[in-house]
């Protein structure tokens, strides 16, 4: 059974943690501005700037530590231990149109996640995007000539990314994007950079969900069009399957009750309940392996080719195992060495 839901009443027996509520008024305060834009020729009311001025203050406020007795710190990447990516200025790839492009623009318009603690996050006060797939942005940006800071990173859900990278959306894709067959079909894949397996996130109260074999008729939510909501509708068909666009909503509804389970990769999974350890957990072994690469244009196989040299040299140089050091290390899962590259023919 799948279900596309939105949220609902559910029992609230513990309030979601503050890093949680933060992700909501971001949310509101976004879909207010882009209220406003989308109809540039009026002016702001009064009543409309009062209501962004104060979730402004809600955000700093909390940023700054204001939440709750005994909330959660807030965790990102270690101050200065991020590496230093060497811009290779004499690049040049004319055979990729890909390339080409973002060369006249002057910069990469790179897709990316901005929900999934370590991996890809935005924070809502400054719009800085982080986490390991972000850096992994960054150093192959670096390899192919352009300065990190100059790329216009843009969120993508999981499933539209096909889609964004088909239209010219974006040049390249680094989102925990697993690389499979169905989708090589559409896009090509640099890599694989990371090999991470499929699990479960449940409220530490939990104590009957030790793996997928003990998801019948439990609520279990995953963000649609992905290979974990794939894979449980296809092996699971007893589970009662909930779709979102993204995994902060999913996490959402566990943490008041409206479902039983999360399920994605252990990668994103480790970062939510790193976040809240008091409240969430991961269970079970990882029940998948799922390869991360670097989505790019189906027939640009010059711009492939070039991401899988990029993530070489980026690994024999010691820049991966620093990157995760400061991201995705933080979160307690242990480092794994990234997985053989895949220099796939062109087709």
């Amino acid at each position: 059974m799948t279900t596309r839901c939105t949220p609902g009443k559910g029992r609230r027996t513990r309030r979601a943690s503050t890093a949680l509520r933060l992700a909501h008024l971001s949310r509101l305060a976004h879909l207010l501005r882009l209220a406003h834009l989308s109809r540039p020729a009026r002016p702001l009311g009064p009543a409309l700037r009062r209501l962004l001025t104060l979730l402004v203050s809600c955000l700093a406020l909390a940023a700054a530590g204001c939440g709750k007795a005994g909330s959660p710190p807030a965790k990102g990447p270690a101050p200065g231990s991020l590496p230093h990516y060497r811009v290779d200025h004499g690049f040049r790839l004319p055979a990729s149109p890909t390339w080409n492009r973002a060369e006249r623009r002057g910069h990469l318009v790179i897709g990316v996640k901005e929900d999934q603690p370590y991996m890809g996050e935005r924070d809502p006060a400054t719009g800085t995007y982080s986490g390991f797939d972000i850096e992994i942005a960054r150093m192959t940006a670096a390899s192919l000539g352009f300065d990190p800071g100059t790329i216009q990173f843009r969120t993508i859900a999981s499933a539209n990314r096909e889609t964004a990278l088909q239209n010219g959306q974006v040049d390249y894709y680094v989102g925990t994007y697993t690389i499979n067959a169905n989708r090589k079909k559409l896009v090509g894949f640099a890599g694989p950079y990371y090999m991470a397996g499929q699990s479960l996130l449940v409220r530490t109260g939990e104590h009957d969900i030790h793996g997928p074999r003990d998801l019948d008729h439990k609520r279990v939510c995953s963000a649609a069009g992905s290979t974990p909501y794939q894979r449980i509708e296809h092996d699971y068909p007893r589970v009662q399957l909930v779709g979102y666009d993204t995994y902060s909503a999913c996490v959402d509804n566990l943490l008041t009750y409206q479902v039983d389970a999360v399920t994605t990769d252990d990668t994103i999974l480790q970062g939510y309940a790193a976040k809240v350890p008091e409240e969430l957990k991961v269970v079970g072994n990882p029940f998948s392996k799922e390869p991360y690469g670097i989505g790019v244009p189906k027939n640009d196989n010059a711009l492939r080719l070039a991401l899988d040299d990029a993530l070489a040299a980026n690994e024999r140089d010691g820049n991966w195992q620093k990157a995760y050091d400061a991201t995705l290390g933080l979160s307690g899962r242990p480092a794994t060495p990234p997985p053989p590259i895949d220099r796939y023919p062109a087709s």
